[in-house]
């Protein structure tokens, strides 16, 4: 688990975030939300240690990241997986090279062990015939399942995702999300993402954070934004005629009120 207190982030007289608190649960999938300039990347970079908050705790599993010592953090970023938005990785390494570089960075495995454990975690992905393709010759949302393998080959307790669906088509944006969440359960991870994709926010919003020109301003599940009256959320949320549409069917099949026409089937 992961716990945010009060935590705040400025850069010169521009103050990003404002006193946040939140937290992120193991096993679920925790979305970050918010447009352009809401504080989410500032906060998850907060999260990961890559910038340092003016204020305020940053807790995993009741340490506080904020006081460790390098050392500490040293430790604690082996138990951290980062899946980046443009999966970042390395041109010029194949597929199992990029996947066994943390391996290489962080243990003193043998090749045969840290060859095992990246065809084991390829095979999870499905990918399991791509040890030596480069990334020039894999699609969008391979890179993006070579990007997850490699988050997760060290079997972090945490992993943070940013952008997982950005510039995939719908239905790979779907395989993506169900392989993190499934991940998500099966390993019982705290994972955080940060997403614009309203898709993912529906189907896999475990525990949602929804941001607002720097301050926290709506949190709750997946099932709660249907019934949410937060007006901020609901204009970021279902911003065109079609997603208010179907927030109204949801509300109504939520309550068991759908229309008769939708719901009598010996009509034609």
């Amino acid at each position: 688990m992961i716990q945010v207190h009060q935590l705040k982030k400025s850069f010169g007289d521009r103050t990003v975030l404002y006193d946040i608190s939140a937290d992120f649960y193991p096993g679920k999938c925790n979305l970050i939300i918010g447009s352009s300039g809401s504080g989410k990347t500032v906060l998850m970079k907060c999260l990961v240690g890559l910038f340092e908050p003016d204020q305020g705790a940053i807790l995993y599993q009741d340490q506080d990241m904020v006081t460790m010592s390098r050392e500490e953090r040293k430790q604690l970023r082996q138990q951290i997986g980062m899946l980046f938005q443009g999966s970042a990785l390395f041109d010029s390494m194949t597929v199992e090279q990029n996947v066994m570089f943390p391996l290489d960075m962080f243990t003193r495995d043998s090749y045969q062990t840290k060859l095992k454990r990246v065809n084991e975690v390829l095979d999870r992905v499905n990918l399991k015939e791509s040890n030596k393709k480069f990334p020039a010759e894999i699609s969008g949302g391979m890179k993006k399942r070579v990007g997850i393998a490699r988050a997760i080959v060290l079997n972090p307790r945490f992993l943070f995702v940013d952008e997982p669906n950005s510039g995939l088509d719908p239905q790979t944006s779907m395989v993506i999300d169900k392989l993190i969440k499934d991940l998500t359960i099966d390993f019982n991870t705290t994972t955080v993402i940060n997403t614009h994709d309203m898709n993912s926010v529906m189907e896999i919003g475990d525990n949602i954070l929804y941001m607002y020109q720097g301050y926290k301003q709506w949190t709750g599940s997946n099932k709660d934004i249907i019934f949410s009256d937060d007006e901020k959320l609901n204009n970021f949320i279902f911003a065109s005629e079609f997603l208010q549409d179907a927030k109204q069917m949801r509300m109504l099949e939520a309550k068991g009120h759908l229309p008769s026409n939708l719901t009598d089937t010996s009509k034609p």
